[in-house]
């Protein structure tokens, strides 16, 4: 379903090119959830972004259901079936939450099912759909708003980043709750860049993100395991894998 061949990303640093991601090579299957996870500053962010069409890759193919979107950009990727969530959402002064759900969902969603939307990520409706989606709103809300309007129509492919950051215990079992019902949906794969437990006892695969490379990427019984042994960094876990 998404096929990702030898994806390479850098930044030019004052003299010099700083690699973020190198040789990036992984596969989600049709109605698959592959968490990715890592040491901060791993380059997971960088992955999701070039996914998106955020960024632009330096070298490599990213494959939807065959076809060949690496030259796409944001908006053709989205109409191509991918929906992302930032892991910080962008504010939108003078637009309101039902419009940028509406806009979202690509026809005029009704106030009633705007707020069935924001119900289902934990924020109590009435209150929110017609409030404007700027800086009034904290992270955690707007974290909320932006995984509704992800929830507002299906897509092949949904990318979260790091979709627990902000929000509280409840609102996260919500969540939760959302990423299950995804789950049963056999047309639809998920990408979820996570360091939490719980979200990444879900996946289907795990793939571990460190130093810009893949480090391991398997069946989530055998990669978890080892993570927890290993707490915050994987550097001894690839270390292991690589004496294999």
């Amino acid at each position: 379903m998404l096929k990702v061949e030898n994806l390479s990303f850098s930044v030019q640093e004052k003299d010099a090119l700083h690699n973020i991601l190198s040789d990036i090579s992984f596969e989600v299957a049709k109605g698959e959830m592959l968490v990715i996870t890592g040491p901060n500053g791993g380059g997971k962010s960088t992955l999701a972004k070039v996914l998106m069409g955020i960024e632009k890759a330096d070298s490599g193919r990213v494959m939807l259901d065959g076809e060949d979107i690496s030259a796409y950009d944001i908006d053709e990727r989205a109409k191509a079936g991918i929906g992302y969530a930032f892991q910080q959402p962008p504010r939108f002064k003078g637009m309101t939450v039902d419009k940028l759900i509406s806009l979202a969902a690509g026809e005029k969603k009704t106030e009633a099912e705007c707020c069935d939307l924001l119900s289902r990520v934990g924020l109590c409706a009435q209150e929110y759909v017609k409030r404007e989606v700027d800086n009034t709103l904290s992270g955690g809300e707007m974290k909320r708003i932006e995984i509704a309007t992800v929830l507002a129509k299906p897509h092949k492919l949904c990318i979260f980043d790091e979709p627990e950051a902000g929000i509280d215990l409840w609102s996260f079992s919500m969540l939760i709750q959302q990423f299950e019902e995804i789950k049963k949906d056999e047309n639809q794969s998920i990408i979820i860049i996570s360091h939490q437990e719980r979200i990444m006892e879900m996946a289907d695969r795990v793939m571990v993100i460190e130093d810009g490379k893949v480090a391991a990427i398997g069946r989530r019984g055998d990669i978890l395991p080892e993570l927890m042994k290993q707490g915050p960094s994987c550097c001894a876990y690839l270390k292991k894998l690589e004496e294999m």
